[in-house]
C-alpha cells in the first residue's frame, strides 16, 4: 500500500490544518507546531526503551520492541484516539520528527482501519525550517518600531494594526519584570513558531513595539533584532496619570481576571499578591533596599484596599515605581538612540495614525523599501 505524503508547505498551517503530532509528549512539550495536537504512537518510557534498545541492538531490534510495547490493548487505544481526531476533522494531517518511522507506522496503522490520512515529508523538522526561514525573510521587509515608556499602550498601538506583529504576545509575557503570564510561558521554540505562523500572514511592512532581545523567557531570533535595531521609530508619549491606568489595566485588573477564571477566587487572588511581590522584590538590587523596603510597603496596603474594592489604591506604589525606575531606565536607553530615527513623537492617537500612513506607503513604495522620514510626519504633537 502507498501511503499519501504532503511536502512541508506552510500553507498548512495557514490553512488551520489539525496536525496530528505522533511523538513522545516529551518532545511535543519541547516544541510543536501551531495547530498540532499530541497523540504519541508511544508514550516517554516507551520511547526511552526502544532508544536504548536502538542504540545497543540497531534498528531492527528497536522496531521489534516497539511492536511488542505498543500492541494489544495499547495499540487499540492509540488508533481509536487518531482515529477520534480525524472524523472530528477530516483534514488532519499526520507528523513525527522527520516523518520517518513513527508517522509510517501511524498512517499505516490508521489505514488497516479504514482511515487514510497523509504524513508530512520531512515532518517537524522540516515544517520548523520552514517557520524559521519565513522569520529570517521578514527581517528584509520594511519594519517600523514602536517606542514609549512603560504605561503608554505600546502593545495595544501594535495589536490596532493589520500589520502589526506582537512579539509579547508571542512570547505570552508583557516584558518587565512584572509581565509574567499567569499561563505557563512557550518554549523557545513554540515562541518562534508563533513568530512565523503570524508572519504567514504578514507579506508587506511590518510595525512592532520596542523589546529587548529577551522578552521573558524568549529569546526575538538575531535577523530579526537587528533588524528591529536598525528600522524607525515612533515614541509614544502620554501623561502620568493616563499610564498608570494603563499600568493598572494590564498588571493589575487583567491579571486579576486570569487568575480568578483559572484557579477562583481564594487561590486566583493568593498567587496574583504572590507573583506582584514577588516581582517586587526581584527588583532589590536596582531599588536599593530603603525604596524597595517603602514600595513594599505601600504594595501590601494597596492589596488591603483593594480586597475592599479600591483598586486604584495601587497606585501608590506603581507611580513611584515608574518615575523613579522604568521612566530613568527608559531615558537613558533613549539617549543612546538616533534622533533621526524617531519619524514621530505624540499622543497614542497621532502615533497610531503615523504608524498607518507610514506602513500605507511602505505599500505603495513595495516590499523590501522603507519610507523615507522626509514623507511622513515627523513634528512632535507631545
Amino acid at each position: 500500500m502507498t501511503l499519501p505524503l504532503l511536502e512541508p508547505e506552510l500553507s498548512l498551517l495557514r490553512q488551520g490544518r489539525v496536525l496530528i503530532d505522533v511523538r513522545a509528549p516529551v518532545e511535543f512539550a519541547q516544541g510543536s507546531l501551531p495547530g498540532a495536537v499530541n497523540l504519541p504512537l508511544m508514550d516517554d518510557e516507551e520511547r526511552h526503551q526502544v532508544g536504548i534498545e536502538y542504540k545497543q541492538h540497531g534498528q531492527q531490534a528497536a522496531i521489534a520492541l516497539g511492536q511488542r510495547l505498543v500492541s494489544g490493548g495499547i495499540r487499540a487505544a492509540r488508533i481509536a484516539a487518531w482515529r477520534g481526531l480525524v472524523e472530528a476533522h477530516p483534514d488532519a494531517v499526520i507528523y513525527c520528527f522527520r516523518g520517518g518511522l513513527r508517522s509510517q507506522i501511524a498512517q499505516q496503522w490508521l489505514a488497516e482501519s479504514g482511515i487514510e490520512r497523509p504524513r508530512i515529508r520531512g515532518g517537524w523538522k522540516a515544517m520548523r525550517q520552514a517557520l524559521c526561514r519565513r522569520i529570517d525573510t521578514a527581517a528584509a521587509q520594511p519594519l517600523l518600531v514602536v517606542g514609549g515608556l512603560t504605561g503608554c499602550a505600546k502593545t495595544a498601538l501594535v495589536q490596532a494594526l493589520p500589520n502589526g506583529l506582537d512579539l509579547e504576545g508571542c512570547a505570552r509575557h508583557k516584558g518587565s519584570a512584572f509581565g509574567r503570564h499567569p499561563l505557563p510561558a512557550p518554549s523557545q521554540i513554540d515562541f518562534e513558531h508563533a513568530m512565523g505562523r503570524r508572519l504567514l500572514e504578514l507579506h508587506g511592512p511590518l510595525v512592532v513595539e520596542d523589546e529587548s532581545r529577551h522578552i521573558g523567557a524568549a529569546n526575538v531570533p538575531l535577523a530579526f533584532w537587528r533588524a528591529m535595531e536598525q528600522a524607525p521609530r515612533l515614541r509614544v508619549e502620554m501623561p502620568l496619570d493616563w499610564r498608570l491606568e494603563q499600568i493598572r489595566k494590564d498588571y493589575i485588573d487583567d491579571l486579576w481576571a486570569i487568575y480568578r477564571q483559572q484557579c477562583g477566587e481564594w487561590l486566583g487572588w493568593t498567587l496574583m499578591r504572590k507573583q506582584l511581590s514577588t516581582a517586587l522584590a526581584r527588583l532589590k538590587k536596582r531599588l536599593g533596599h530603603a525604596r524597595l523596603a517603602r514600595l513594599q510597603r505601600l504594595q501590601q496596603l494597596a492589596f488591603r484596599e483593594h480586597e475592599r474594592g479600591n483598586r486604584q489604591a495601587h497606585e501608590a506604589w506603581l507611580a513611584p515605581l515608574l518615575t523613579e525606575y522604568y521612566d530613568p531606565m527608559y531615558r537613558y536607553q533613549l539617549e543612546k538612540r538616533d534622533p533621526a530615527r524617531f519619524l514621530h513623537v505624540g499622543d497614542w492617537d497621532s502615533c497610531l495614525a503615523a504608524a498607518r500612513e507610514w506602513s500605507a506607503e511602505a505599500m505603495r513604495q513595495g516590499a523590501g523599501q522603507t519610507p523615507p522620514a522626509s514623507e511622513l510626519s515627523c513634528r512632535s504633537t507631545a
